[in-house]
């Protein structure tokens, strides 16, 4: 419950934009359930694939609306800006909630269009641009900073996962205009913790799509080398590629890696409970670009400990040596070691794991993010 009264807004218009519906399915749908205790009306734009149902199941309307993942060609884009400022103008919207880069881009410049002056902006991670610290990856992440920032208006609000990104912005984390969420949030009621299987071995899940980006090839390197060395430890993937994302890993290699001892590819999962049933921790050798992944948050609420990078989002969860250990990024011999020295110390990990669900009852449950959602479209819609 919130601590203080909030301003009444029931009748006012949110529109969500988004460019998938199993995005918005699987990370925003407390956002809709807290809009809809504010009493506001909520519309989502979105690709419509499959789950329809569950957007619409927290009261929210659902508008399609296809736009290219893998494409900013300005041609097309000022075409589908022009297509979204129509709804926009035909919803009446009074608030716009533009998640991740592209959203935030072409959503952003249809609600100037249509003078929709209201804004959050959600980064949920920076890709790339998080990942990387090269010239051309400083040079993009100008380039993004100037188009986002251009897209700007005095009642516009940032939403980060973690307080590095806003940084990259040229954002203060601190700043009126930046909200921190604990990532999506989650359910502790629905994630609970379970006792530990048996060990050896010591049994690593990665749960995730399938992406290098995500480190899949450093935890293979990683076990197949502690492994080497006498370590018992085994590691499952869960998760599928992705073909609208360039960093996708194609089947070859997964097959490969999984016809490898100790290494196992399951292929997607509908049932993380499961999954934290059956292992001992959780693993995510992300490069970075995180925003805060749900996959740790995911296994943190089912007691599980984590070996994760020292990288955005992943340190924001994970505290080194308190709910798991964190490793730099890439470093493959540091993953190894790290897995190599869980597998031989049990009580070790079960008393990560224990952390690790007392962190996310400390600020990462849905009801933490629903709250903070509604204080921040409250004030909004009352200014």
């Amino acid at each position: 419950m919130s601590s203080f009264p909030l301003p009444d807004v029931k009748g006012r218009k949110l529109v969500f934009i988004v460019t998938e519906d199993w995005f918005f399915a699987s990370h925003f749908l407390p956002m809709a359930r807290a809009a809809r205790e504010l009493g506001l009306e909520v519309t989502v734009v979105t690709r419509v694939r499959a789950h329809r149902e569950a957007i619409e199941a927290t009261g929210a309307k659902v508008i399609p609306f296809e736009a290219d993942r893998r494409s900013l060609n300005p041609v097309t884009t000022g075409l589908k800006t022009g297509d979204l400022a129509a709804i926009l103008r035909r919803e009446k919207a009074d608030l716009v909630h533009c998640i991740a880069l592209r959203s935030i881009l072409v959503g952003g410049f249809a609600a100037g269009m249509v003078g929709v002056r209201r804004r959050v902006y959600a980064l949920t991670g920076l890709g790339f641009l998080g990942a990387r610290t090269d010239r051309i990856a400083r040079l993009a992440q100008r380039a993004v900073r100037l188009l986002v920032r251009g897209l700007e208006t005095r009642q516009t609000r940032y939403v980060f996962e973690n307080p590095d990104d806003p940084k990259l912005l040229g954002l203060d984390p601190a700043g009126e205009n930046v909200v921190i969420l604990g990532g999506a949030g989650i359910d502790p009621e629905a994630l609970r913790p379970a006792p530990l299987p048996p060990q050896p071995p010591l049994k690593v899940a990665i749960v995730a799509r399938m992406l290098w980006s995500k480190g899949i090839d450093v935890a293979v390197e990683a076990v197949r080398s502690a492994r080497a060395q006498g370590a018992a430890v085994e590691l499952s993937l869960y998760g599928v590629p992705d073909p609208a994302n360039p960093k996708s890993i194609p089947d070859e290699p997964l097959k490969a890696w999984a016809a490898e001892p100790g290494i196992a590819w399951h292929g997607r999962t509908e049932d993380v409970a499961a999954v934290w049933r059956d292992h001992h921790v959780a693993c995510l050798p992300s490069r970075g670009g995180e925003g805060l992944p749900r996959t740790l948050l995911e296994a943190a609420a089912c007691g599980r400990a984590i070996v994760t990078t020292d990288v955005p989002g992943c340190r924001t969860l994970v505290r080194d040596g308190t709910e798991g250990r964190l490793v730099p990024a890439g470093d493959a011999a540091g993953l190894a070691e790290a897995l190599s020295d869980l597998s031989r110390q049990p009580d070790l990990v079960a008393r990560m794991g224990a952390a690790a669900r007392a962190r996310v009852l400390d600020g990462f449950t849905e009801r933490d993010v629903m709250e903070t959602v509604k204080r921040l479209y409250s004030a909004m819609l009352a200014a």
